[in-house]
């Protein structure tokens, strides 16, 4: 069985946890985790992350760590969600890149900003639940 990585960003910036909100034609908007597949030329799960905040955020972070690792099974290929908190250093959307950028079908990405408390990432709605319970239990202590 084939086995797919793929990185996601729990981001701090100042007070606050940062997401991303997508918007698809025809959909209603919804919040993620920043990042996406592992790929080839990656040095790595944390180079990766870091090509990942740059595209969707054009943003730069510091030091990564991973809080969360998850493991979905299925018939073909087992995805392995590695979850990284990462403090953002600066942000210009005008850095921002890649192939999502260059579709119009994939939708518009765009940072939202949440306190660290269980109520405010609970309106998220952010998939899967085991990375919002983790959140509501631990995130308000991320911040210094």
């Amino acid at each position: 069985m084939r086995v797919r990585h793929n990185v996601r960003a729990v981001l701090l910036e100042g007070d606050r946890l940062v997401f991303l909100r997508r918007r698809w034609p025809g959909c209603s908007p919804y919040c993620t985790t920043v990042g996406g597949g592992v790929e080839p030329y990656d040095a790595g799960l944390e180079a990766a992350l870091r090509r990942e905040v740059m595209e969707e955020l054009g943003a730069t972070i510091g030091p990564a760590t991973e809080f969360l690792t998850l493991t979905e099974p299925d018939d073909k290929v087992t995805v392995v969600r590695h979850y990284f908190r990462a403090e953002v250093l600066d942000m210009d959307p005008a850095r921002r890149g890649g192939p999502e950028l260059d579709d119009a079908d994939t939708g518009d990405f765009s940072p939202v900003r949440v306190a660290p408390d269980a109520s405010a990432v609970a309106a998220l709605e952010l998939q899967p639940p085991e990375l919002v319970r983790y959140l509501c239990e631990h995130a308000r202590t991320w911040i210094a």
